[in-house]
């Protein structure tokens, strides 16, 4: 049961996130609104690495995308402390849709094993991966959110 549930909600929040990145005006991605912390750039980029970080070990235990990425990306960071090189919106997606190929072929009793040591009050892969569909919806919100207050100003 609880493969089918995470097979679902992994890929509707992933759908909607991909969606709305092919719906984004690019004149807009990288301005940070009034109020707000980051761009819609950065999360974007922030989504695809924290669900690297929850469900495959990033970046200890994942090569999957660059190491450069928890700094451009991770908690904490912002646009602001970027270097020249960063990472399309394009590219993003591009990982975002490999990675959700990744999360759909995570075998059904991993999601039963218990973690070597909590995150976040998380304590299985399975309440690790409820927490990784719940923060991509989030920020999916804060997206829509900063995409609407751009489109006001």
């Amino acid at each position: 049961m609880m493969r089918s549930l995470m097979y679902i909600q992994f890929n509707t929040t992933r759908n909607m996130f991909l969606k709305k990145i092919n719906e984004l005006n690019p004149e807009t991605i990288d301005v940070q609104p009034i109020g707000f912390n980051n761009t819609i750039h950065w999360h974007i980029g922030h989504v695809l690495t924290v669900t690297e970080q929850f469900m495959f070990g990033f970046p200890d235990h994942s090569d999957n995308i660059p190491a450069s990425y928890k700094d451009l990306f991770g908690y904490g960071s912002k646009p602001a402390d970027w270097p020249e090189d960063v990472p399309s919106v394009e590219k993003l997606a591009g990982q975002l849709k490999e990675q959700l190929e990744r999360l759909n072929a995570i075998p059904e009793n991993k999601f039963n094993e218990k973690l070597p040591e909590p995150i976040l009050g998380n304590e299985t892969v399975g309440e690790l991966a409820v927490m990784a569909a719940f923060h991509e919806a989030n920020h999916l919100g804060r997206i829509h959110s900063m995409e609407k207050i751009l489109k006001n100003q």
